[in-house]
């Protein structure tokens, strides 16, 4: 079974999308409809802006969606997925790509999930930090000794997990971890506290967005953050969506579910590699590609 993923936050590059705009009649339709929908110019900001333009929340997580909404769009009738997941935000772009909501809607929800999170980050000072070779339970171990608001975030690979909370939470788990051999333990470059408790104004802002939007059952499995499974009840696709701003997003088990169902090789839709490589760390034998 052939399986598309779809790369979140963190995948941007300067000049994003700009290939696709000038190559396709119907990227260039989309990219400009994206315009009149989000009332700017973001093709400006991606094709011609700064790497700082695009770290902007509000604008980082819309750009990655479109580059990976519309690559899947131009590839015509070869993109026939037969299951789909996204990273975190990339949720979002897999939704889109297997239907389950039409390009409009998924542009306006994530829209709003930007700017509600850029709100909540702003409420309060926090990070998060990456923990290199350490098992995923001593970390979650130490996170709830520590009593301060920190919380594993993102499973991303064995032995590759990203902590989430406030500074003062992340600064003792760092140095907890490294006491106990973290081969690394490095504070990241983000604008805040992603899929801890902190983004809980955002969850709820987000979620008053997405019960007003039609959400359709997909045309294929889609395996959810928050559960790592595969789903296709509108429903519990709906409620999935609502806990995946404060939950934690479980990339390594979602990637060894779709395995279990039978996936034999996965194709990254979107800017960058990044999940590839941690396709690979969880089995280096499954063949992975860009789209």
């Amino acid at each position: 079974m052939k399986a598309y993923v779809f790369p979140g936050q963190g995948a941007q590059f300067v000049g994003m999308g700009k290939e696709l705009y000038e190559s396709s009649d119907r990227a260039k339709e989309m990219f400009n409809q994206a315009n009149e929908i989000l009332g700017f110019n973001i093709t400006d900001i991606m094709f011609n802006g700064t790497e700082d333009d695009l770290k902007q929340t509000k604008v980082t997580q819309p750009a990655i969606f479109l580059h990976s909404v519309i690559l899947a769009e131009t590839l015509g009738d070869s993109f026939k997925p037969e299951m789909v997941a996204g990273h975190s935000l990339g949720e979002f772009s897999a939704l889109v790509a297997a239907k389950a909501f039409d390009f409009k809607d998924g542009l306006i929800l994530v829209s709003k999930r930007a700017q509600a999170m850029q709100m909540a980050c702003e409420k309060q000072q926090s990070t998060m930090a990456a923990i290199i070779g350490m098992e995923d339970e001593q970390v979650e171990k130490v996170c709830n000794e520590i009593d301060a608001i920190v919380v594993p975030a993102n499973y991303n690979s064995p032995g590759q997990i990203v902590i989430s909370g406030s500074v003062e939470g992340i600064d003792q788990a760092i140095e907890k971890l490294s006491a106990m051999g973290a081969k690394r333990a490095l504070k990241l470059n983000v604008g805040g506290a992603f899929h801890s408790p902190l983004m809980e104004p955002a969850k709820v802002e987000l979620a008053e967005a997405i019960d007003t939007t039609d959400i359709k059952k997909p045309v294929c499995p889609i395996y959810q953050n928050v559960t790592a499974k595969a789903v296709t009840d509108p429903i519990q696709i709906k409620e999935n969506l609502k806990q995946q701003l404060t939950a934690p997003v479980k990339w390594t088990q979602t990637t060894k579910n779709m395995l279990a169902d039978g996936a034999t090789s996965f194709t990254e839709v979107g800017p960058g590699k990044v999940l590839q490589g941690l396709i690979k760390k969880v089995d280096r034998l499954i063949p992975t590609e860009s789209a």
